[in-house]
């Protein structure tokens, strides 16, 4: 008997440790043929393309990076407003239900993951794609719904009805906390260096923001903190 061919997918890459890591996982299981990363006016736009960049240059997939102004234009939270400061927490905070809801609500996006799987789901139909890769994890799915495993469910019946293919939603670090994430990136040789993980758009990540926090938690605490030294400024 022959080896059964894999499934095509489609990852939405941010360039992010989560997306990065579900984009390698599923490459065991899939053939990835394309990773589309979101320019939409966000603080990090041109961080988090050149990283997604590196890693497609390095697993040799394809990369494309879509312009959405117009979501800017409606999009009034600290991430894309420059004349809005970024929420800061103390990192004893970061499980803290109550702090970290207000701090969502501040960089909170319109239906940005929404619009991120349907407009991937036409490159899906276009490329007879059956899965549309995401990076969500356990651990921000308690903050952030769309990040969750049952909205991964919800998107893929709707796009059950909306895609030929019938498009799946998954992501290989659905289930996991972000030391988890890192330990799987360790195990796979994964170069952290590339990574971006930043609101912010600096030199170096900020080191201070929600998103650099639970990464530097989950570097010191997963076993990739030395590697991870220099990348951050605080």
């Amino acid at each position: 008997m022959g080896v059964m061919a894999k499934e095509s997918a489609i990852a939405i890459l941010s360039g992010g440790l989560d997306s990065s890591i579900s984009l390698v996982l599923a490459k065991k299981r899939y053939e990835v043929n394309l990773a589309l990363t979101f320019d939409y006016g966000q603080r990090a736009a041109v961080k988090e393309i050149g990283a997604a960049g590196a890693l497609c240059q390095r697993e040799k997939i394809e990369h494309k990076v879509l312009s959405i102004p117009w979501l800017a234009e409606i999009t009034k939270t600290s991430l894309v407003n420059r004349d809005r400061e970024v929420p800061l927490i103390r990192s004893y905070d970061l499980d803290n239900p109550v702090v970290t809801a207000a701090s969502a609500q501040s960089v909170w996006v319109p239906n940005r993951n929404g619009l991120f799987i349907n407009i991937a789901a036409c490159y899906a139909d276009q490329h007879k794609a059956a899965v549309i890769l995401t990076g969500f994890n356990r651990e921000e799915a308690a903050t952030f719904p769309d990040n969750s495993e049952d909205f991964a469910k919800a998107a893929t019946g709707s796009l059950f009805f909306s895609t030929q293919v019938r498009a799946r939603v998954e992501s290989l670090t659905q289930s996991m906390s972000k030391e988890e994430i890192v330990r799987e990136a360790l195990r796979l040789d994964f170069p952290l260096e590339i990574l971006w993980s930043c609101y912010e758009g600096g030199e170096r990540m900020c080191g201070v923001c929600e998103s650099c926090l639970r990464s530097k938690r989950a570097f010191e605490k997963g076993g990739g903190a030395a590697r991870m030294k220099g990348s951050f400024q605080m």
